[in-house]
């Protein structure tokens, strides 16, 4: 499917049709297999650009979001993960095993995520303040997710982390 100007993956919302005269169609005549060819395009044209839209799921396991990325002119399909890491650390390091299997074939294309301290506050991850030491560092390696705070960020005990990648 070409993309035209970066206009996003769209359908039109209204189809005109005049009930009377398809209720009124012979079913062997041209007329009737036109329609039939019209409807067939319209369901194609909503698969298809159902399939570009970005899946509003976040699960535990791999899970091909939807996005893409055409990279030399090859379409890549981008997978999803979701860490639940927990606490974060009292101004410490601490890492999570992300189970997603590394190999050079496997590109990271973003690593983002939230924490909260239920009834009190959230912040983003990476987090960066203007206070040196209030900043949060979110990294990953081939087996961890990775997360050093520079205070005690303790009372934040609920995080989770996403991780998107395509694999060549």
């Amino acid at each position: 499917m070409a993309v035209t100007k970066n206009l996003g993956a769209f359908i039109p919302t209204t189809q005109v049709w005049d009930i009377g005269s398809v209720r009124s169609m012979d079913v062997k005549s041209d007329a009737f297999k036109e329609l039939i060819v019209h409807l067939y395009q319209n369901m194609n044209s909503i698969a298809t650009l159902l399939n570009l839209k970005d899946t509003g799921q976040y699960p535990t396991e791999e899970f091909v979001c939807g996005k893409q990325y055409v990279l030399a002119g090859v379409t890549h399909q981008v997978f999803r993960k979701v860490i639940d890491f927990g606490a974060l650390p009292n101004a410490a390091t601490t890492s999570v095993l992300h189970n997603i299997t590394i190999t050079n074939d496997l590109k990271v294309t973003e690593i983002y995520g939230a924490s909260t301290d239920p009834g009190a506050a959230f912040i983003p991850l990476p987090y960066s303040s203007p206070t040196l030491v209030e900043n949060i560092e979110l990294k990953a390696d081939s087996t961890h997710v990775i997360v050093t705070t520079g205070d005690d960020r303790s009372g934040f005990t609920e995080t989770l982390i996403v991780i998107e990648f395509i694999k060549f």
